[in-house]
């Protein structure tokens, strides 16, 4: 196992997983994913991260190598008998949905992050799609956290909802698409739906909607911020991840946290989010640089400006 020591800005807590995705542009196997692994590869552009996660005994020393080269430390990777976490699934032709075809959640089904003491102290920190009680139990692990970032999806809503009020109120932010905050909020206009998670305790509430933005409640103001219309979408798998990598890695990065930066961070989690959906898995990432991302901003702001 490889490891790389860094002192951490960035705690990720989430899956690691080997993907097999299908859409109308191909279909790969066996593809490096996970939300732990989007999210720490679209950090690694400006900000440094360890990430916690589970493997088996098929991932090989290559994987720990590829993440150490993008200096994300792996010291928080447990690794156990038997496989990685695999998923697969299927894209039709307006990528809006993923249609599942296999979940195999092997190792990550005993999934009980520990994290260490070389983490502990960080000061931003993103729990992934994990269940609920597990993120709960990260946040009383941390000891100076400054920002914290939540994700969920509509399987906890409907099956651990008390427990996941109960993570919400200890957060600073939430990140979920449209459809969970309708089901969590009981309001399908999204203006009022994320009025509504806010005073379920976080002061951020981050509602994606895909290739139609992103809106931002934060305190007492909100804004809409739109996606970067791109025209080559092969796998929109990991987009959300790598949203909010790239978000909290402007946040750590800039050291500073208002309604400003909050937006800043948001349009350069949104461009991160539009090359991954670019190629599969993480091809996009793997050599994406700060300069990259900074072209595509202007582009960008030359396309929403009056």
């Amino acid at each position: 196992m490889f490891i790389y020591i860094l002192s951490m800005e960035l705690i990720i807590v989430g899956s690691v997983a080997f993907d097999s995705i299908q859409s109308p542009y191909g279909k790969k196997e066996k593809l490096l994913g996970g939300s732990a692994v989007y999210s720490s590869i679209a950090a690694s552009i400006l900000s440094k991260s360890g990430i916690v996660g589970v493997v088996g005994d098929d991932f090989d020393k290559k994987y720990y190598a590829f993440l150490n080269s993008k200096k994300i430390n792996t010291s928080g990777l447990m690794q156990a008998n038997g496989k990685t976490f695999n998923w697969g699934g299927r894209y039709e032709e307006e990528m809006s949905e993923a249609y599942t075809l296999h979940t195999h959640l092997n190792v990550f089904e005993e999934f009980n992050p520990k994290i260490n003491m070389e983490y502990r102290n960080a000061e931003f920190l993103f729990l992934a799609n994990i269940d609920p009680i597990l993120q709960l139990s990260v946040l009383k692990q941390m000891k100076n956290l400054k920002f914290s970032l939540l994700d969920t999806m509509n399987f906890w809503i409907e099956t651990k909802k008390e427990q996941l009020l109960e993570v919400i109120k200890k957060v600073t932010a939430i990140s979920i698409n449209d459809t969970e905050a309708r089901q969590l909020s009981g309001e399908w206009n999204l203006i009022k739906a994320g009025l509504i998670l806010q005073k379920m305790g976080p002061e951020l509430v981050l509602i994606k909607k895909g290739e139609n933005g992103t809106i931002i409640f934060y305190r007492n103001n909100y804004f809409i911020a739109p996606a970067y219309p791109t025209t080559n979408t092969k796998d929109p798998t990991g987009a959300g991840d790598s949203f909010a990598g790239g978000f909290l890695s402007y946040l750590a990065k800039n050291k500073t946290i208002n309604f400003g930066s909050i937006k800043k961070a948001t349009v350069w989690g949104n461009m991160i989010a539009s090359f991954t959906v670019e190629g599969f898995g993480v091809e996009k990432l793997e050599q994406l640089t700060k300069k990259d991302v900074e072209k595509k901003i202007e582009e960008f702001k030359k396309l929403i400006s009056f």
